[in-house]
């Protein structure tokens, strides 16, 4: 059955373009290990919110904006087992190019799909 992945990150604005550059890197490492879909969103209405919202998720500064990414697997096993590896190679990655955003205000998680239309 497929997973999901999915990630809300805060990227300051000026990166928009070097943090698509970053995400185009992410896609093809996430799709040589059997990722089907990888998809990136800039954030375009954000509601700020009173208890929870997006931008109080990431604690997000004005001079940023929050992106909604996700990445499409065929089954948890087959994210299970290429996780590892898809770490290492993102290491790799990040120690030579760096991030574009705040990775400490990332908020990642791993989800089943319970209805798809």
């Amino acid at each position: 059955m497929t997973y999901i992945d999915g990630v809300i990150i805060p990227v300051p604005k000026k990166n928009k373009e070097a943090y698509l550059d970053y995400a185009k890197e992410m896609a093809k490492i996430f799709k040589s290990h059997g990722v089907t879909r990888f998809v990136e969103s800039w954030g375009d209405n954000l509601a700020e919110g009173e208890v929870t919202s997006y931008p109080m998720a990431v604690k997000l500064k004005s001079e940023e904006n929050v992106c909604f990414s996700w990445a499409e697997w065929p089954s948890k096993e087959i994210h299970d087992a290429a996780m590892p590896k898809i770490m290492d190679e993102m290491q790799q990655l990040h120690d030579k190019s760096g991030m574009p955003f705040d990775g400490s205000r990332l908020i990642y998680g791993g989800f089943e799909i319970m209805y798809d239309v």
